[in-house]
């Protein structure tokens, strides 16, 4: 019997919004076991994505929120796995500005549950970053997949359109700091953290 577990795939490209564009680097994950997985994020690659797939049956697209670098490659991912892409409804205005006329094959909500290879992963609502920022759960793994929530130094940005810092540090610190410490926060770029290391980081909301 294989075991699940988390894979990362590095892919690179632009983030575009508010008229600027910058280059970036991505975390691309995949959760699950030898047999199946659901993969996190498909960012700018369909085929580097499909090959670290590597044939495996991809039970779901999930998108931690709307903007370009996080689901450029999702609907080339789906056509070419056959999976269903999931996507916050709040997110869809910047969805359909990357991809119109391919709406999301589903919507995710806070508390649904999506299983992979038996492990539950638990959807979080963690709105500030965008309005539809949703993290994954996994408590098989003691990790959260967070996207661009919360980083190793703190909380994502809300410098742009659909995003607020306010909103942000609460969503964090209701729904991600009372995961036990020791749980692994893999993010959207950039390293592995953990909940307890970033406690410090997060400010008291007013």
């Amino acid at each position: 019997m294989s075991t699940v577990r988390a894979e990362r795939v590095v892919t690179s490209g632009t983030f575009s919004l508010d008229g600027e564009t910058f280059d970036v680097d991505n975390n691309v994950w995949l959760i699950g076991d030898d047999e199946e997985v659901l993969v996190v994020d498909a960012a700018h690659d369909a085929a580097a994505i499909t090959a670290a797939v590597a044939g495996r049956r991809v039970t779901a697209v999930v998108c931690t929120h709307g903007h370009d670098d996080h689901i450029g490659a999702a609907p080339a991912l789906a056509a070419a796995t056959g999976a269903p892409v999931l996507l916050h409804p709040a997110d869809r205005e910047l969805w359909d500005a990357v991809h119109p006329g391919r709406a999301p094959d589903g919507a995710l909500g806070d508390g649904q549950e999506l299983l992979v290879a038996g492990a539950g992963v638990r959807v979080l609502h963690t709105p500030g970053h965008t309005w539809g920022s949703c993290a994954l759960h996994v408590p098989f793994l003691d990790a959260v997949f967070t996207g661009d929530t919360l980083f190793h130094g703190g909380p994502g940005a809300t410098g742009r359109s659909y995003s607020d810092r306010d909103t942000i540090v609460a969503s964090i610190r209701r729904r991600l700091l009372p995961l036990p410490g020791a749980t692994v926060v893999h993010t959207g770029h950039g390293p592995d953290t953990t909940i307890a290391a970033e406690r410090p980081h997060v400010p008291d909301t007013v």
